[in-house]
């Protein structure tokens, strides 16, 4: 691991004289890549400094106890700082292996999420409307641009389906753990005996594809254009400015029609479409490997169930990790991090086991 450490030490050097280099900062382009990389290795480094510091500090403060074992006002003292240093160092060596973990390398890229109502009609398209609500006030908090790709409102007010892009740093770092089916728990506001039913909305997240990530051929695309549909009002679209591309090798079906432009609805369209071959192209590698994937915690199957919303509890449970939480209100309207953050650092530990025993 210690000679790892150093290449990324000595990488993190070599990248600090650059980003000072005229014939690197005269160039847009190569100046935002050197930085990329500079951000990708700096805390790396910076950790791997703060380590060796601290197994420096302790053979020192070992040697000094050595001179001073007359001492016992000193001994103490050295005692005292022995003591916080080794407990310091193997915190540090575990925050290190942490860093060293392969990175997802669709971390850093924007993120299109899908949401559509499942078992429960309705209440299933008004919950979908919910989970909607709560990213994307999960958005603001975070700083990411929400835009919308395509929704389909139904008359109450929730979504059959509805698709929308987050653009930020770290968006799909973030929500990659959202995939699977959500199940809500409570008494519909149709609902006269006041009985709890149980619905259920799917998640599907998509890092955001380059057009160098996925090439589509235009020959494989069937494109129909349709007035766009909804609930009605001023919704309607009176002119045919709604797509549907097929992807006929695959059968992958993408509509967009938030857009009144056809130009607009078709660009947006094509960003689901390379997002969702990206995805499937994915998911077959993984299949591949697939004790690798099943010891991710939460970037793959979209049938499994991964959490709970109770509202009668107030509760919310993710299944994954066992994970409780009796602030629904509070999750509901944003505050998601401490669920995300919970199965970051239980994906990290499976990782971490995994490479221990390769």
């Amino acid at each position: 691991m210690i000679d790892r450490l150093q290449v990324f030490e000595n990488r993190y050097e070599e990248l600090s004289e650059k980003l000072c280099d005229p014939s690197v900062t005269s160039s847009a382009e190569l100046y935002t890549e050197v930085m990329k990389e500079y951000k990708a290795v700096e805390p790396i480094a910076l950790k791997y400094r703060e380590y060796k510091n601290s197994v420096k500090e302790l053979s020192e403060a070992r040697e000094l106890f050595e001179e001073n074992k007359n001492d016992s006002e000193m001994c103490d003292m050295i005692s005292e700082e022995i003591s916080g240093l080794e407990e310091r160092i193997p915190l540090l060596e575990g925050e290190l292996r942490i860093l060293l973990l392969p990175k997802d390398p669709n971390d850093d890229k924007n993120v299109i999420v899908e949401i559509r109502g499942g078992a429960g009609g309705e209440e299933s398209a008004l919950f979908a409307a919910v989970l909607y609500r709560m990213y994307s006030m999960y958005a603001v908090k975070k700083g990411y641009k929400l835009e919308i790709l395509n929704a389909n409102e139904t008359e109450l007010g929730g979504y059959k389906e509805i698709s929308f892009m987050l653009t930020g740093e770290g968006a799909y770092s973030r929500l990659k753990y959202e995939s699977g089916v959500h199940r809500v728990q409570r008494v519909p506001e149709t609902e006269a005996q006041g009985r709890i039913h149980t619905s259920t909305a799917t998640v599907a997240v998509l890092p955001e594809a380059d057009d160098v990530d996925i090439s589509i051929d235009p020959a494989d695309l069937k494109i129909d254009t349709f007035r766009s549909s909804g609930a009605g009002g001023q919704h309607i679209n009176k002119t045919e400015s709604a797509i549907r591309i097929t992807h006929i090798p695959t059968g992958v079906v993408v509509e967009c029609q938030d857009e009144r432009s056809q130009y607009k609805n078709k660009d947006k369209a094509m960003k689901v479409l390379r997002s969702r071959l990206l995805e499937a192209e994915r998911e077959r590698r993984n299949n591949e490997v697939a004790e690798e994937r099943h010891q991710q915690v939460g970037t793959g199957d979209r049938s499994e169930r991964i959490r709970t919303y109770n509202y009668p509890q107030g509760r919310v449970t993710d299944h994954r990790i066992g994970l409780t939480l009796y602030k629904i209100d509070d999750i509901l309207n944003g505050n998601i991090d401490e669920i995300i953050d919970a199965l970051i650092t239980a994906d990290r530990a499976a990782k971490l086991e995994e490479n221990s025993n390769m």
